[in-house]
C-alpha cells in the first residue's frame, strides 16, 4: 500500500508502486483505479458540483491560502499535497495541511469531531450528602 523508501537519507513517498510527481499526472479517472473500492465508487459515479468546485478553490489556491469546506467525504486527490484546508469540524475549522500520506483518504479522517470532555470533582449539591458540606 504504502511504502517510505529510504534513499540519501530523505524520504520518498510511493504510494501503490507510484511515486508522488506520477500520481500527480494522472487524470482523476485513471486515479480512481488505484485506490481502495470505497473511495474509487465515489470518484467513479461522480462528484457534486459542490465537490467540483471545492476541487478547483484546492487547485488554484497557494500553500498559505486556507480553503475551508465542510465537504468532510471528499477524497484526497494528488493535486491536494502542500496545500491548506480548513475541514469543519461542527464547531470550527481545524487547519490540515495535506500531506501525500493522506492521499486516497477522506477529509474528514483528519479532523475528529469528538473531543474528550474533562470532568473534575462534584460541585456543592451535585449529590445528596454534599448538601451539608461547608462553602469556602
Amino acid at each position: 500500500m504504502i511504502n517510505m523508501a529510504e534513499s540519501e537519507g530523505l524520504r520518498k513517498f510511493i504510494y501503490r508502486g507510484m511515486t508522488l510527481e506520477e500520481l500527480q499526472k494522472l487524470s482523476t479517472e485513471e486515479f480512481a483505479k488505484i485506490i481502495p473500492s470505497r473511495e474509487r465508487r465515489t470518484l467513479i459515479r461522480g462528484l457534486s458540483p459542490a465537490e467540483k468546485k471545492f476541487i478547483e478553490k484546492v487547485k488554484k489556491a497557494t500553500p498559505e491560502k486556507f480553503v475551508k469546506t465542510r465537504l468532510r467525504d471528499t477524497v484526497v486527490l494528488p493535486s491536494f499535497v502542500g496545500k491548506r484546508v480548513g475541514i469543519h469540524t461542527g464547531k470550527e475549522y481545524l487547519a490540515v495541511d495535506i500531506q501525500p500520506e493522506m492521499v486516497g483518504h477522506r477529509l474528514g479522517e483528519f479532523a475528529p469531531t469528538r473531543v474528550c470532555g474533562k470532568h473534575s470533582g462534584p460541585g456543592i449539591g451535585a449529590t445528596r450528602s454534599s448538601k451539608f458540606v461547608g462553602q469556602k
